[in-house]
């Protein structure tokens, strides 16, 4: 592979796009962070998190969900609602226009898409109707409200031009308040705003209007669209082609298409195990009847790929959201020839999605500075110290890539023959591949780094009198759950860790014991394999522990792999014929020929209680207390960046 290639094509042709014109398509897409404060002003935080993807090389920023009224924020959103917010977001655009990138404000009413509880009163909508997710009831807004709401987008526009900004992005897609006016799925008003399509565009057409008016013709106006909602009874592509030619008629310059709901939120931001680039031919649909430029977006997490939907000629643009907050200085990678660099989004949603409807700032399991950029924890050490990192999972890697990054020597012990520990297996299920991407990233960067990385080495204290390191930080990891049950021992029953390290083989009928994430996806993985499977768990849900969007696509696998889900079931015994559960007040016997555990994880810390006052140690990761990737490579990272 040419990685050079991407500084002759297309990515990096400059475009005009209504006035403003940006030194090459990449975008990076409006995402809602929660780094503003509760009043919505930019924060140090806020500003440093896109000043660094500015000097990362995009031309454009789309900065997201700026609410024109406190009613109708989603999440702590920042906010043009009132003056006072211009000189805060003034600094914002001020940062990211010196490091060379051009940065519009999305504009938004999250309507009936919020709760109370947030915002203090009501949620309105264009009609009384709750949304499937969140389940509040809304208060239809009146005629006189719609137009106050109106004039409210075309201030919050003139906020943000007074504030530096290129532009604004009229949040029209997602389901929000301008998508539930446009929609037929949430639009059941019998007024000159609801029924026929006119009627229902009325409300973003007047939005437009009203920008244009008190912006001037030349301020740059995008609008994002649902290409298709996904939901039985909304908008599909043809209703928005139509939509599409009216706003450009209207004079809007620019096109973001999407896809998605609330409801369909899976299709909003596609978990890992969804196909790359997948809505791109929504983009192409809509490029075929207008004129001016239109950006694509949806699981492009690599430039390659973004090159290749431009020469296809689908799209004009390429807006990366998630791949930005693995990777900010993709572009300028990818320019310099450094393709195998950038850092890849998998999809795994943990932080940027999971933590955010918990209405908590995003983070990056891949990306363990993500948030963090203001605090600058990454420093060259004063003294370089000889360190050692013991355990090759995901926590162990990033603490010795940190570790290396400060200047200290770094050898890294791990006693299996691969680096990876149990996240290389979490590869392994139907759908779960891009991990290992994110496993080869971090083992190159170990070897450009110049960690010693010895693999099957089982670090003990003859090694630490041997090697005499000046500091241990152990990694080492969890192992599987073993609970007294009787008959656990039987040779018939199998971990998890087993089945997918393709230590055994199952045969015939298998039960998995845990219905949690792994059990779940070891099940997908059994049934691929033409098993047939049962998974029993003790609590009402199976995949409870796993992020929504991700469990939504892991439930219908197992449906269509007709795995038998049995919940409320107690696992109390193994034997001879398979298992015995009990549920409820009753007790059952399901066949099996090989049972599959998976009731959690104990960690592996007896290396710490062997080296305890022989040398300064850490302990992280599942090695501490069994916990998620997300929190053990952060934890790896902040291990390896503050060696004193």
């Amino acid at each position: 592979m040419n990685e050079k290639k991407g500084e002759a094509g297309m990515l990096f042709r400059p475009i005009s796009v209504g006035n403003v014109k940006l030194k090459n398509r990449l975008v990076v897409a409006p995402m809602v962070t929660v780094y503003c404060d509760e009043q919505g002003m930019a924060t140090d935080r806020f500003i440093a998190y896109h000043e660094t993807k500015a000097k990362g090389g995009w031309g454009m920023i789309i900065v997201e969900d700026y609410a024109v009224d406190p009613m109708g924020r989603g999440f702590f959103t920042p906010g043009l609602w009132d003056d006072k917010h211009i000189e805060s977001h003034a600094k914002l655009v001020k940062a990211v226009h010196k490091a060379g990138a051009k940065i519009i404000a999305q504009i938004y009413h999250a309507g009936r898409q919020t709760t109370s509880a947030l915002i203090g009163g009501q949620p309105v909508s264009a009609s009384p109707i709750p949304c499937p997710v969140l389940g509040e009831m809304p208060r239809e807004l009146t005629i006189p409200e719609i137009k106050k709401i109106v004039s409210q987008f075309g201030d919050a526009a003139l906020r943000a031009k007074k504030a530096g900004f290129d532009g604004v992005e009229v949040h029209g897609a997602h389901g929000y308040l301008i998508a539930q006016f446009m929609s037929k799925y949430s639009n059941k008003r019998t007024d000159e705003y609801g029924g026929s399509l006119a009627n229902r565009l009325r409300f973003p057409l007047e939005i437009i209007a009203d920008i244009r008016k008190k912006c001037g013709a030349d301020f740059l106006i995008d609008f994002r669209i649902s290409g298709d909602e996904k939901v039985v009874g909304g908008r599909t592509i043809e209703e928005t082609k139509v939509i599409a030619m009216e706003l450009e008629r209207h004079g809007v310059d620019l096109l973001h298409i999407s896809v998605g709901t609330y409801e369909s939120s899976w299709a909003i931001i596609p978990p890992m195990g969804t196909e790359v680039a997948w809505i791109v031919n929504y983009a192409a649909e809509i490029k075929k009847v207008v004129n001016i430029p239109v950006i694509t977006v949806g699981r492009i997490n690599d430039p390659i790929l973004a090159e290749s939907v431009l020469r296809s000629g689908k799209a004009d643009l390429i807006a990366m959201g998630r791949a930005s907050l693995a990777d900010p200085e993709l572009p300028i990678k990818y320019a310099r020839g450094h393709y195998e660099d950038i850092r890849p989004c998998i999809g795994c949603q943990q932080g940027c999605l999971e933590v955010l409807f918990r209405n908590e700032p995003i983070r990056c399991l891949v990306n363990p500075t993500l948030g963090f950029e203001y605090r600058q924890e990454l420093k060259k050490a004063r003294v370089a110290r000889k360190v050692a990192v013991v355990g090759g999972g995901p926590a162990g890697m990033e603490a010795a890539r940190a570790a290396a990054l400060a200047g200290h020597k770094v050898t890294l012990y791990e006693k299996q023959s691969r680096l990876g520990g149990q996240f290389a297996l979490a590869a392994v299920p139907p759908g779960k591949g891009e991990i290992s991407a994110y496993l080869t990233w971090a083992a190159r960067q170990l070897e450009k780094l110049k960690v010693d990385v010895r693999l099957n080495t089982e670090f003990n204290s003859a090694w630490l009198k041997k090697e005499k390191p000046e500091i241990v930080i152990i990694a080492s990891g969890a192992e599987p759950s073993k609970p007294s049950i009787k008959g656990i021992k039987d040779e018939r029953v199998v971990t998890a860790e087993a089945v997918l390290s393709g230590k055994v083989v199952t045969k015939g009928k298998v039960v998995v014991a845990g219905g949690g994430m792994v059990g779940c996806e070891t099940a997908t993985y059994l049934a691929s394999m033409g098993r047939e499977v049962t998974v029993i768990e003790m609590l009402p849900y199976v995949a409870s522990d796993e992020e929504l969007t991700r469990r939504f696509m892991l439930l219908k696998m197992m449906e269509e792999r007709n795995i038998e889900i049995m919940t409320g079931a107690e696992l109390v015994e193994i034997n001879k014929n398979g298992v015995r559960i009990k549920k409820g007040n009753e007790f059952h016997e399901i066949l099996a020929e090989t049972v599959v555990l998976a009731l959690g994880m104990t960690s592996k810390n007896s290396l710490a209680k062997e080296l305890e006052g022989k040398v300064p140690l850490k302990v992280i990761g599942d090695a501490l207390s069994p916990r998620n990737a997300l929190e053990a490579i952060r934890e790896g990272f902040l291990a390896g960046a503050n060696i004193e």
